[in-house]
């Protein structure tokens, strides 16, 4: 039988080769109650990202942000799926939720409450959130003047460089 511990590290190290039939196989011989470990959620989440199977990256994520709601990864991918969805308000119910733990550290959940802003039609909204964004990590500077969530915001940002 081969440990927790080892099957993780044979899971990343698949996933790091895009290997995604074998990391799934990994990921399926953990049974019991480890298979809902956090370690195991989040390798499974990395899983259903790259395979962009995004209805189980929503069941995965989300049992991860309740699990562990200080874990923004959580709440990031299970936002992010449902946006992937097209299910655009329940994203931004997902962040605003995780917002009141997050809200201060993590400029990505700002800079996609700003894209889910944008597509909603709420541009002041998008340019208040894409510029606390913007403040917390200048990369989102660069980020956004080619995001296609943005798209609707490309003058404004333009004129804010």
């Amino acid at each position: 039988m081969i440990p927790l511990r080892r099957r993780l590290e044979y899971t990343s190290g698949y996933l790091t080769l895009g290997l995604l039939k074998q990391a799934a196989a990994e990921l399926d011989a953990i049974k019991g109650d480890a298979a809902q470990s956090s370690g195991v959620l989040l390798l499974r989440m990395d899983l259903y990202h790259q395979s962009k199977q995004w209805r189980r990256l929503v069941q995965s994520a989300a049992a991860l942000a309740k699990q562990t709601p200080d874990n923004e990864q959580g709440w990031i991918s299970w936002a992010y799926a449902l946006r992937e969805l097209e299910r655009i308000p329940e994203a931004q119910d997902v962040l605003h939720r995780a917002e009141p733990t997050h809200g201060t550290t993590c400029a990505v959940l700002h800079y996609n409450l700003a894209c889910y802003a944008c597509l909603l039609g709420d541009k002041k909204e998008a340019m208040t959130r894409l510029a606390l964004a913007c403040e917390m990590d200048a990369q989102f500077k660069t980020e956004a003047r080619d995001d296609p969530d943005l798209a609707s915001l490309q003058d404004e940002i333009a004129n804010r460089d």
